[in-house]
């Protein structure tokens, strides 16, 4: 066992998640990976099962009985991974997304750049995004801005689902008061642990647009996070 884990939610990922778990093993460093599957129909859980055997105690199956949430997915991997006694504990998407090469530039921002939360961002200097249409460009920089202006929290991708916590900062936190279960939950983190006083601190990825696999963007997930944003504020001020 590592002192590192990656926790990857997984729903219909059978195109990726063999090869995102081979390139997470293969890391120079080493990071343990939990998959928590929402009971995905297309098998992709059999194939983490192989893993598992493959790579035995280093990669692990949370296998859940239908589509539960983002949100709720990464909470039970942080439950996971304080009970395990994890010392770093990340966030990641599946489909590549998120480039596994970054993971030790995160590890190092945590262990020695001063940091309790960091982000792999996309809107400070360095940071990118690929294959992305204008319009897209447009709506996810104006909801970093629309964060920040109505939390006053100076995170510039508060959107970001690449994150790296030390288990302190997820022990601190309640995590039965973190409501939400779309995309508002990654801002509910960042916000919850910059009020807590933790240090979050950013550094640029490149962000690349799923290749293969279905994206699970929905009108609700954009609902969601734009009346969380407002309601996440209010309870803060009311407390």
């Amino acid at each position: 066992m590592s002192k590192n884990l990656v926790i990857i939610p997984t729903y219909n990922e059978l195109e990726n998640v063999g090869k995102m778990l081979d390139t997470v093993q293969a890391l120079p460093v080493p990071f343990d990976v939990l998959v928590v599957d929402d009971g995905s129909p297309d098998g992709t859980s059999a194939v983490v099962r192989e893993k598992c055997a493959e790579y035995p105690n280093r990669i692990f199956l949370l296998q859940r009985s239908g589509k539960l949430g983002l949100g709720t997915a990464y909470i039970e991997g942080f439950k996971y991974g304080i009970e395990k006694g994890y010392d770093y504990i990340f966030e990641m998407d599946c489909d590549f997304s998120h480039d596994p090469a970054d993971l030790p530039r995160m590890l190092e921002t945590l262990e020695t750049g001063g940091a309790d939360v960091v982000v792999g961002s996309r809107y400070v200097n360095g940071g990118n995004t690929v294959n992305w249409p204008a319009d897209r460009k447009v709506l996810s920089y104006g909801a970093s801005l629309y964060v920040r202006l109505i939390t006053l929290m100076w995170v510039k991708d508060p959107t970001a689902g690449f994150v790296g916590y030390r288990r302190k900062v997820l022990e601190t936190m309640d995590l039965s008061k973190i409501n939400f279960i779309g995309y508002a939950f990654q801002i509910e983190m960042k916000f919850t642990a910059w009020k807590l006083g933790f240090k979050i601190r950013e550094i640029p990825i490149t962000f690349t647009d799923r290749i293969e696999g279905t994206s699970k963007m929905t009108k609700g997930i954009v609902k969601e996070a734009i009346l969380g944003v407002l309601q996440m504020k209010w309870k803060s001020l009311a407390q």
